[in-house]
This record gives C-alpha cells, structure tokens and sequence, in this order.
C-alpha cells in the first residue's frame, strides 16, 4: 500500500515552481500570460455562462502548456544546434508554429464566446 509522502511531495512541487520562474524568463510566455490575465478578467466582468468559462481556461492552459512545451524543444534543440543535426532548427520552427495555430484557434474561440456579449454592451449605449 503506497503512502502519501508530504516530503516528496513538497519537493516536486518546489522542482515544478523553479521550471515555472525558468520558462516565465521567456519573452513569449510573458506575452501569453498577458493575454491570460486579460482574458481572466473578461471571465470576470462579463456574464459568461459555465461553458463558456471552461472553454476559454482550458484554451488559456492548452497555450500556457504548448508555450511550456516549445521553450523545452527549444533548450533542446539548442544543445543540439544545427551542426550536430540539420532539422535542429526546423523541429524550434514546427514547434512555434504548433504554438501559433493553437494561440490563432483560441483567438478565434475567445472571438466567438465574446463578441456576443461585447455586442449587447455596444447596444446599451
């Protein structure tokens, strides 16, 4: 029977807090959370339904998690560097554009679940 150890515990949630402040260093995560901050503060001013919430946070952690993602590629691909590898530097390339396409769909996703409540905003004046 495995037993819940606190001190493992505690010490991979301090390994994970020091991979957060190594990857939030990134000029592009910055830039997602920034969204994400604006985007949580939409949640909260506008009357959103439940669904509505869940899609954009789940969309705000798909991108947060893809950001995380491409910075390790790209730290890997580093060490690699071309001259070891020649796609060293198509993998950091498909990587950003994995991180591209899902940040364009998630604009869109935000587009459609805000539009009609800017909309009705719009009205009132």
């Amino acid at each position: 029977m495995a037993v819940f150890n606190i001190g493992k515990f505690i010490k991979s949630v301090s390994n994970a807090t020091r991979g957060f402040r190594c990857v939030f260093r990134e000029q592009n995560f910055k830039i997602q959370i920034i969204f994400s901050i604006t985007v949580f503060i939409l949640i909260l001013l506008l009357d959103l339904k439940i669904w509505e919430t869940v899609v954009l946070i789940m969309m705000i952690t798909l991108i947060l998690v893809l950001e995380i993602i491409n910075s390790i590629f790209e730290r890997i691909m580093d060490i690699l560097q071309p001259r070891v590898h020649p796609h060293a530097k198509t993998v950091k390339d498909m990587m950003a554009s994995a991180v591209l396409v899902a940040s364009l769909g998630a604009c869109f996703i935000g587009l459609l679940i805000f539009w009609p409540h800017f909309k009705s905003i719009t009205q009132c004046f």
